[in-house]
């Protein structure tokens, strides 16, 4: 299987730093997710911040489509972290070879430009996967927009 690439970038009127506080917090991630997805996470556990260990995996999450259907299972894990910057999620999952997700949160004119950088190799049907990812991440920076229109 081939492996699929895709970025997404928003510039949205806010402060880098109130991207970032959301962007690694736990109700910005659950919050950029829903409807389509519900990502479970531990309970206690509110932030990704610059305590967390890089190379192992800080839980175990669960995907339910829609809130409902169990999707998938991820052991999330974090390979790089500039706090207020960047982070590099490198997680396995039960659907994908590989799984990287890049967050970079730049200043910009105005604001702040948020970008995702994927890379992933699905182990079946790869076509409809690149077809949800993208679709998938296309509604997540919608749901940016709106929260810091």
């Amino acid at each position: 299987m081939s492996k699929e690439r895709l970025s997404f970038a928003t510039t949205l009127p806010t402060s880098v730093d109130e991207l970032w506080t959301w962007s690694t917090s736990i109700r910005g991630i659950q919050a950029e997710m829903w409807p389509v997805l519900k990502i479970t996470f531990p309970k206690g556990l509110k932030h990704i911040d610059k305590d967390t260990a890089l190379g192992k995996p800080l839980c175990r999450c669960h995907f339910l489509l829609l809130g409902i259907f169990p999707m998938d299972m991820s052991k999330l894990t974090f390979v790089e972290l500039v706090p207020g910057h960047r982070f590099v999620e490198q997680s396995p999952l039960f659907s994908m070879q590989l799984w990287r997700h890049e967050r970079v949160v730049t200043p910009a004119p105005g604001g702040a430009t948020v970008t995702d950088n994927l890379e992933f190799t699905p182990r079946f049907a790869a076509p409809v996967v690149r077809w949800f990812v993208k679709r998938f991440f296309e509604h997540r920076h919608a749901v940016l927009a709106k929260t810091f229109a």
